[in-house]
């Protein structure tokens, strides 16, 4: 026996969904009344002389407001069209989901519009960040449109046929944290408990930022106990009961239970005999699952619906455990819906009179940072406790670079200072002409530094003695980088310079904004980032673009170059992943501000700070989440990582050493 739709378009088949601008609950129905209270037939016509059976061409607009402009699925029964919403003069697309009446037989078509009717009343009480929200509906003539939120993605279905291996395992646990959480929502629903009936790859929608949504709600419905229905869901997925016409909660699970089992094992419960999970065992088909993971796939997907989990809260919370268990915590969105976070507290915290905008530096058990209320700090790493600190008459952003006992760094009052790292006692000052926000480079006994005065000077370390300057044009804040006895820095009219130690320039090459973003080589090539929102990959000997990445907004961020990858912040608050062979996007995390903070890597892990006040701890495989600290405002320095622990400065005014 085979499960069928009673009413159901995969409004998700293999098309990208954009997530519409509307704020949660918001209702945009005219005249702020309810769905019951709307007229269900209205008069504007897709096309006059359209078919049942045809589809609505570009162009068409329905309802005097929603402009079709293509086609994304089709099912059996309609199709779903991205359209724009022409009330807004600003491009804000949603996606219109379209059920065409083409039976004949008046008591199933009074079906299809009772459905119909019941999935839009049911949306517009629903408010959940993983289901899409509705802003209309209407008829025309044979034809019923719901209008609903457009969300940027892929199914998952789609995902599984196109990947060629399985998925790691991590990423599968993060996601069924988000829909245990989404199904506690709907079965916790008031004043009726909602089951979704039909949950599958095919109804899971994957965001780029890697966040579950839940679509396709033609046969979810609200429970009444005792009560049976039409036999509806998808073969394979669905419980015993399921096929008798029973909906619970504990369906929902077993179906959670039997898409966990697909992803894991990479096999189709729909090419299988029902209920027969247990003759393929989890581990014998794929070893690197932790015994935990399937022992809770496992109890999912018991044949009895009272041997379950009792609610998809329970089985959360023993995946959450999984999830710790194997070093790897959560997605952002998973972050989110977890109401207890994974604990991340300082081993202490230290706090100056003003900003910290720059980034310490280790040496001999201290740590050595400046702040911006003139001052240049020695602490003890271990403990956090005051050693000393050394007054300039500027603003610290620039970096501490240690040599030969000596700490190294600029201020805004236009001088390189040179102090001792044990006592703090001046060694000697340098003047230049302009604020320093760039930080040192030592090499071969000199000090390399930018200056907002145009130049890059170069410094005796020992006698403070100026050998040469290298001329940029404008303010320089970008931090020189030497690699293969060669200088590259950036400057604020968009040149990245590669200069010889003598002042000779090599070569230039021009962005269109501002290089703040200091450069790094590897394999002879440069990378760096601009305010005009490109990477830069350039040849380090000749100059020349090998290849740019564009992100949705510049950058002051200096990338991290590992061995196959780049990893790089951008206003747009993201943190990207770049594969550097390919220059393509391996993951994008993205944060609730811009980042302006550069990231570091340690131990298979990303750590970056953002503009909304914390600093995250992403996994540098999968950008996945593995914990965040929420400092009091924003972290716009780059974290130093020695011995497991991780140090940052914030513009709360403080200093912070998390357990990395």
């Amino acid at each position: 026996m085979s499960l069928c739709h009673s009413f159901a378009i995969p409004c998700n088949a293999g098309y990208n969904y954009v997530t519409a601008q509307h704020k949660y609950g918001q209702s945009v129905i005219q005249g702020g009344s309810s769905l019951e209270d709307q007229p269900i037939t209205r008069n504007l016509k897709p096309n006059e002389n359209q078919s049942d059976d045809q589809q609505l061409s570009s162009g068409t607009i329905l309802e005097n407001r929603y402009q079709v402009e293509r086609v994304l699925g089709i099912g059996g029964m309609g199709a779903v069209y991205l359209a724009r919403d022409t009330r807004f003069s600003a491009a804000k697309y949603v996606a219109v989901k379209e059920i065409v009446a083409q039976v004949r037989d008046d008591a199933m078509r009074e079906t299809l519009v009772l459905n119909f009717e019941r999935e839009a009343n049911l949306l517009a009480t629903l408010n959940h960040a993983a289901i899409p929200k509705i802003h209309d509906y209407f008829t025309i003539e044979r034809r019923w449109y719901l209008v609903m939120q457009y969300i940027q993605g892929k199914n998952l279905e789609s995902i599984l046929d196109a990947a060629e291996s399985l998925l790691p395992i991590q990423q599968s646990v993060i996601w069924a944290i988000e829909l245990c959480d989404v199904l506690h929502y709907l079965h916790s629903h008031k004043p009726e408990t909602i089951v979704f009936r039909d949950m599958k790859p095919a109804n899971i929608m994957i965001t780029p930022d890697n966040r579950v949504v839940l679509v396709d709600f033609g046969i979810a419905k609200e429970f009444e106990a005792g009560q049976k229905g039409t036999m509806i869901g998808t073969e394979g997925y669905s419980p015993p009961e399921q096929y008798r016409g029973e909906a619970f909660p504990q369906v929902d699970i077993y179906a959670l239970g039997a898409t966990l089992h697909h992803i894991l094992t990479g096999i189709d419960p729909r090419d299988e005999a029902p209920f027969t999970f247990s003759e393929r065992p989890i581990k014998q088909l794929n070893p690197e699952v932790p015994v935990e993971l399937e022992s809770i796939v496992d109890s999912a997907l018991q044949y009895n619906a009272l041997d379950r989990f009792k609610d998809a809260s329970i089985m959360k919370d023993a995946l959450i455990k999984v999830a710790r268990k194997g070093g790897v915590i959560y997605s952002k969105s998973a972050t989110a819906a977890i109401s207890q976070d994974y604990e991340v507290s300082p081993l202490w915290t230290f706090e100056c009179e003003d900003e910290i905008r720059g980034s310490a530096t280790f040496n001999d058990g201290h740590i050595f940072v400046g702040a911006y209320d003139n001052n240049i700090y020695a602490l003890n790493a271990l403990t956090g406790e005051f050693s000393w600190k050394y007054a300039c008459e500027g603003g610290v952003v620039s970096t501490p670079a240690y040599h030969s006992n000596t700490l190294y760094f600029g201020s805004e009052d236009q001088r390189v200072h040179a102090v001792s790292s044990s006592s703090g006692r001046i060694a000697w000052t340098y003047f230049t002409e302009g604020p320093i926000r760039s930080s040192p480079t030592v090499r071969d006994r000199h000090v390399f530094i930018g200056s907002d005065d145009g130049f890059v000077h170069v410094i005796n370390a020992a006698s403070g003695r100026r050998a040469v300057k290298i001329n940029g044009g404008s303010p320089i804040r970008s931090s020189p980088y030497i690699d293969d006895e060669l200088l590259y820095f950036g400057s604020e009219d968009g040149d990245i310079f590669c200069a010889e130690f003598g002042g000779k320039v090599r070569w230039r090459v021009n962005a269109k904004r501002a290089v703040t973003s200091s450069p790094r080589a590897q394999d002879g090539v440069v990378y760096f980032g601009s305010v005009d929102g490109m990477l830069y990959a350039i040849d380090a000997k000749t100059g020349w673009t090998l290849w740019r990445f564009r992100m949705d907004r510049g950058t002051v961020s200096t990338p991290l170059v590992s061995e196959k990858n780049l990893y790089i912040g951008s206003a747009d608050g993201s943190i990207y992943c770049i594969n550097l062979k390919t220059s393509k996007e391996v993951w994008k995390y993205t944060t609730e501000h811009q980042v302006s903070s550069s990231p570091s890597l340690y131990k298979g892990a990303i750590y970056c700070g953002s503009a909304d006040g914390s600093m995250y701890c992403l996994d540098a495989k999968t950008g996945f989440l593995r914990w965040k600290y929420e400092t009091g405002a924003a972290v716009i320095s780059t974290p130093l990582i020695h011995d497991d622990i991780v140090y940052f400065g914030s513009m709360d005014h403080k200093l912070y050493a998390l357990s990395a």
